[in-house]
């Protein structure tokens, strides 16, 4: 069996598509096997924090979703679209990071995961979407024309969300930075427009309009998402130094313990809203939220179907990691 250590490689000894700006070692070899791939997570790589700091979550995701399905599955009013999204927010990050695990798998087989990842993304963005809806809408948008087509562009971002995030991977070998000018929009419009419910709150704190328990939990998820953004963008501190972060506290790290810290603080405000603003808001039935749900995850599904089978067996210098 082969060592979790062996065979690491610099950036000058991988394809050039392969390589990341300012990581200049720790990189496993191009066309591992899948049993390579995972065995990685017990060897220092230039992926390991990348895997651990997403699996490590969504195994504590998994197990606050257990607890809520034996709380409120079933028998509380209105849990519905919480369980939806606590789903979406424990599914995320395990796709991650089992996308990073994968990472040097070869040809299609990178492709797929990476793609699978994008997809439960754009799902965790309609999850978040489902739970705005239904507990932190602002009072005076309760029924507007607004409200009522809120969860239905969100479905429908999700599947533009997966569509072109997916849809980039074409793009990398010959057109990089416009791939992932793509990838980048894919996440941050349907962020954006899910938030709008959030913004006009804090805006509202703000102006001194209004002072609620979970504004500061939202401003805190907001911040965190803009530091997420910042550090994927960026490619900070590694570009400053390189080969100095090539193992711990490169952008892609960052931009994971960002993100990860973002949704904590988005669950908190959502369970904070849902308890304080209980029967404030028209909550919808189970089979409305989970059947916006199952249309954005078939959407997702469809569109991942068209996509693997439109990849073609790339070479090891088309291969890049997002």
């Amino acid at each position: 069996m082969p060592s979790p250590t062996a065979r690491l490689l610099r950036a000058h000894q991988v394809p050039e598509s392969y390589r990341e700006p300012g990581i200049l070692s720790g990189y496993r070899p191009p066309r591992s096997s899948a049993c390579e791939c995972l065995l990685s997570l017990f060897g220092m790589n230039n992926e390991t924090l990348n895997i651990w700091t997403h699996l490590v979550p969504a195994g504590y995701f998994a197990w606050l979703l257990a607890g809520a399905l034996r709380a409120r599955g079933g028998r509380e009013a209105g849990a519905g679209p919480f369980l939806a999204y606590l789903g979406t927010v424990a599914l995320y990050p395990l796709a991650s990071g089992a996308a990073h695990a994968l990472g040097a798998l070869g040809g299609r087989g990178r492709h797929r995961a990476y793609c699978c990842d994008y997809a439960a993304l754009s799902l965790y963005g309609l999850g978040s979407a489902l739970a705005y809806s239904a507990y932190v809408f602002p009072l005076e948008w309760v029924g507007s024309t607004f409200h009522d087509f809120y969860v239905p562009v969100a479905v429908l971002n999700s599947a533009l969300s997966t569509g072109l995030s997916c849809y980039s991977r074409f793009l990398e070998a010959e057109r990089p930075r416009l791939s992932k000018a793509f990838r980048t929009l894919a996440f941050v419009y349907p962020y954006i427009f899910d938030s709008i419910p959030v913004f006009y709150r804090l805006s509202r704190s703000a102006a001194g309009s209004c002072s609620e328990g979970s504004l500061p939990l939202h401003s805190r998820h907001s911040l965190c998402a803009l530091l997420t953004l910042l550090s994927f963008t960026s490619r900070l501190p590694e570009r400053l130094a390189p080969g100095s972060f090539d193992f711990i506290g490169h952008s892609h790290q960052v931009f994971h313990v960002c993100g990860i810290l973002g949704t904590l603080f988005q669950l908190e405000a959502v369970s904070m809203d849902m308890a304080e603003r209980q029967g404030r808001l028209p909550l919808p039935s189970s089979l409305e939220t989970f059947g916006s749900l199952g249309m954005g995850a078939a959407a997702s599904l469809a569109i991942l179907g068209v996509c693997f089978r439109s990849l073609p067996p790339d070479p090891p210098s088309q291969e890049k990691s997002h």
